[in-house]
């Protein structure tokens, strides 16, 4: 074995190889679990697989344009009430609703969006927090969707996915499934061209990228509309998988933020790894500890403060730093000139 054979170069190169076999097993793995898992164990991954889109989609947003939002909430609410509203009045078939739900959400963002870039830094985290208070008060209010109770879909609409109870478990695990691993591709193949070059350009330094031509304002705002219809798509699913939705639990920033900025924190700001080490863990520490009360959360929030204290860049970035791995490759390397 040559020197030039275990140079740090070539170790990662070896590790980042070997990553992404864990990666592609995975995959393989989950797209078999009907075949090999417990129902208990598919309605798990599919709770993991929605937070993943979550996690990804919130990533993207902070995690590159800057955009510290406290408001997906918001998202995933008006996903879950877009796509009752379509399923039961509508009469839309329930695969087709999920996908107009965030459609839909995506066009009340772009107003919304309007108000929110008004506002910078924590003004514009706050704002956001209390558009997803405002959609929760209308939500609230409106009685045809049962107002502050919620509403339970009805048993028909869910059995037009499949006749048995196994086939709708099945389309639903599958539906999370794709779900999940299409919104890490999603942003790996974003952040290949040339917009990543710019939402990695603004992540880096944001003057710097405005300096090179980069027009920020207008990269943020369509990372903001992509982000909101794909957490409204995700919470569409998150409440077709529960049957019934009340404005609390639709927009709870508890669950659908707070526990998603956990995942990020802890996984790697600013990358795809992170979001997927953050699941794994946020997921690992609940089956741990959730029976713990309110120790849980503290917990929760002890190990996210020790990661920021210990390396601000979450597992991943803290790897990424010792090893210089990377398990979803998105650098572009120009290739060396000739010298004369």
């Amino acid at each position: 074995m040559t020197v030039t054979d275990i140079s740090p170069a070539n170790t990662a190169r070896n590790i980042s190889f070997a990553l992404r076999g864990i990666m592609l097993i995975a995959v393989l793995a989950l797209a078999l679990a009907p075949m090999w898992a417990s129902r208990a164990d598919l309605r798990l991954f599919m709770e993991a697989l929605s937070f993943l889109a979550l996690a990804q989609m919130w990533n993207l947003l902070a995690g590159y344009t800057g955009l510290i939002s406290v408001g997906q909430q918001a998202w995933v609410g008006l996903g879950g009430y877009f796509f009752f509203a379509l399923a039961m009045f509508a009469g839309m078939p329930v695969l087709l609703a999920i996908p107009l739900a965030a459609i839909a959400a995506a066009l009340v963002a772009l107003p919304t969006a309007w108000v929110a870039f008004r506002l910078q830094g924590a003004y514009f985290a706050i704002g956001t927090w209390v558009i997803a208070e405002v959609f929760r008060l209308i939500a609230a209010q409106n009685g045809a969707l049962g107002g502050g109770s919620g509403i339970s879909l009805p048993v028909e609409i869910a059995k037009s996915l499949a006749e048995s109870r196994n086939g709708r478990e099945m389309v639903m695990y599958y539906l999370a499934f794709g779900i999940g691993i299409a919104s890490v591709v999603l942003v790996w193949l974003l952040l290949r061209s040339k917009w990543g070059l710019a939402l990695t350009a603004i992540r880096d330094s944001e003057p710097a990228a405005e300096a090179m031509g980069v027009v920020t304002r207008r990269v943020k705002f369509l990372i903001y509309i992509l982000t909101a219809g794909v957490t409204a798509l995700t919470g569409a699913f998150i409440f077709l998988q529960k049957l019934r939705i009340t404005p609390d639990a639709a927009f709870s920033v508890n669950e659908w933020t707070a526990f998603v900025i956990f995942i990020v924190v802890i996984g790697g700001l600013g990358s795809i790894e992170g979001p997927i080490i953050g699941v794994l863990v946020f997921f690992a520490l609940r089956e741990i500890a959730a029976d713990w009360g309110s120790w849980y959360l503290i917990l929760m929030g002890a190990i996210a403060i020790a990661v920021m204290l210990i390396n601000k860049r979450g597992i991943w970035g803290a790897v990424q730093a010792r090893c210089d791995v990377a398990a979803f490759p998105v650098r572009k390397i120009l290739p060396e000139r000739p010298r004369d």
